[in-house]
């Protein structure tokens, strides 16, 4: 399956977002949120599996204002420092106001149910957290996120289910931040954490250096059951 490229109105001008459709041309819909390496082959990869599960999945160019069509891999020195110079002048503010122009695109598309679910990686992680918080999403997932431990204050908003993976071993995310995190969503009824004991960060980007089959295996399927209860 392959999808396409379409184009957004934000708040502040367009960008980019790549769309995968269902073979049925109808269902629910899911935002598929960046790592740090921009819209590329692993994300593009996450959203047409999503679409053969029977959703509609749509990545956004979160970083357009910074270089639109960022496209790179977690294979080389220079890439990973251009990752990380992305990572350091991203605005979140203005990516979750990208995620919410994105969740109305994707409510508009037709075959669209209206159902829109949200799913992060890494940096994308932090920002499904802040989605579950700050915009109309019907519910949210995030793997590994990097960041939560600083935006607890934002926890009581949480309005709608959410689901965090949480790499134990995770070299971004040290155990205090964890414990942090899962401490202050305990008393949540909409939040579940999954924890994995063995794990490094990165354990579900497939080729990557943690990459575990059994744990993104896991994880997936807990993310899979999560969406067909919450949107249908």
């Amino acid at each position: 399956m392959s999808g396409k490229t379409i184009t957004i109105e934000g708040q502040d001008g367009s960008f980019s977002a790549y769309l995968a459709a269902p073979a049925s041309g109808k269902g629910p819909g899911v935002v598929v949120i960046q790592e740090i390496f921009g819209v590329n082959a692993v994300m593009r990869g996450i959203a047409d599996r999503i679409a053969k599960a029977g959703y509609f999945a749509l990545c956004p160019d979160l970083f357009w204002r910074i270089e639109p069509g960022i496209d790179i891999t977690d294979k080389t020195d220079a890439e990973w420092k251009r990752a990380f110079e992305l990572f350091q002048a991203f605005d979140v503010d203005k990516g979750i106001a990208d995620i919410q122009a994105t969740i109305a695109a994707l409510r508009g598309v037709p075959g669209c149910s209206g159902k829109i679910g949200a799913v992060g990686y890494c940096l994308g992680g932090l920002l499904a957290y802040l989605t579950a918080t700050r915009t109309d999403v019907d519910c949210a997932v995030g793997y590994y996120g990097v960041g939560i431990d600083g935006k607890l204050d934002e926890a009581a908003k949480i309005g709608k289910p959410l689901l965090l993976h949480i790499a134990a071993k995770d070299e971004y995310v040290n155990p205090a931040a964890q414990q942090k995190v899962r401490a202050a969503l305990a008393g949540n009824p909409l939040v579940s954490t999954l924890a994995y004991a063995d794990d490094n960060h990165a354990f579900a980007r497939e080729g990557g250096k943690h990459y575990s089959a059994r744990s993104a295996g896991l994880a997936n399927a807990a993310s899979e059951a999560f969406f067909k209860a919450y949107l249908g």
